[in-house]
């Protein structure tokens, strides 16, 4: 399919400095690029959204945990003792 899209002048700037910079090819791949992120972005947002909506079920549940500092501490001991297991980082957990 064949789009025409209008940038400001800002944007096409921005556009052509990619390109110049040799890290895209033409400009078509700088926005494919820009598209690709934008849905990982959604998708993030989404999961992001589904863990909330699910964190406050289990609250309504009952089955929340008290946020004190000995809870902070079994997290982080958990978090470190996992990073050195070897065993790969849980995606939900990175930014």
């Amino acid at each position: 399919m064949v789009m025409h899209v209008n940038f400001s002048p800002e944007m096409e700037g921005f556009i052509k400095s990619k390109v110049a910079s040799g890290f895209y090819g033409n400009a078509t791949e700088v926005i494919r690029d820009a598209i690709r992120r934008m849905q990982a972005d959604e998708s993030r947002l989404a999961a992001w959204q589904a863990a909330i909506k699910e964190g406050d079920m289990q609250l309504s549940r009952g089955e929340g945990v008290a946020y004190t500092p000995d809870t902070l501490n079994d997290i982080t001991n958990q978090a470190i003792g996992a990073m050195h297991s070897g065993k790969p980082i849980n995606p939900d957990v990175l930014p």
